[in-house]
C-alpha cells in the first residue's frame, strides 16, 4: 500500500527546472513514471544527487512541490530530505541538485 503524499520530506524545484521537467513528463513514453532524485554517492558532509524517470517502489515517499510535480525520493535518507532542483542556463545548460539543509549548496 502506497503512502500519499505528505509533509514529511521536502523537495523544492525552481521555475526553470519545472519548466524543462514537465516536458519530459508530458511525453507519452513517460505516463505512470515519477521524477526520482537519488544519490549517486555520498562523502564527509554532503552528497552527490541524480535524477530519472521512474516507477514507484514501496521503499519511496511521493513527496508533492508547488510547481505541480511529484518526486519520489526513498524514505528516510537523510540526503535527500530538502534537496532542491534547479535548471542552469550559464556557466553548462543542466540540472542543478543540491541540498542546503545538509549544507550542500553546489558542486565542489
Amino acid at each position: 500500500m502506497w503512502m500519499e503524499c505528505g509533509p514529511y520530506m521536502k523537495c523544492k524545484i525552481t521555475r526553470n527546472a519545472a519548466k524543462v521537467l514537465k516536458r519530459e513528463l508530458e511525453k507519452e513514453e513517460n505516463a505512470g513514471l515519477y521524477l526520482r532524485v537519488y544519490v549517486t554517492h555520498a562523502h564527509g558532509d554532503h552528497a552527490h544527487y541524480g535524477l530519472r524517470l521512474d516507477e514507484r517502489r514501496e521503499d519511496d515517499e511521493l513527496v508533492s512541490t508547488d510547481k505541480g510535480i511529484d518526486v519520489l525520493l526513498t524514505k528516510g535518507d537523510e540526503w535527500l530530505d530538502g534537496v532542491k532542483i534547479d535548471y542552469l542556463y550559464l556557466p553548462e545548460e543542466g540540472f542543478v541538485i543540491t541540498n542546503p539543509l545538509r549544507g550542500n549548496h553546489g558542486d565542489h
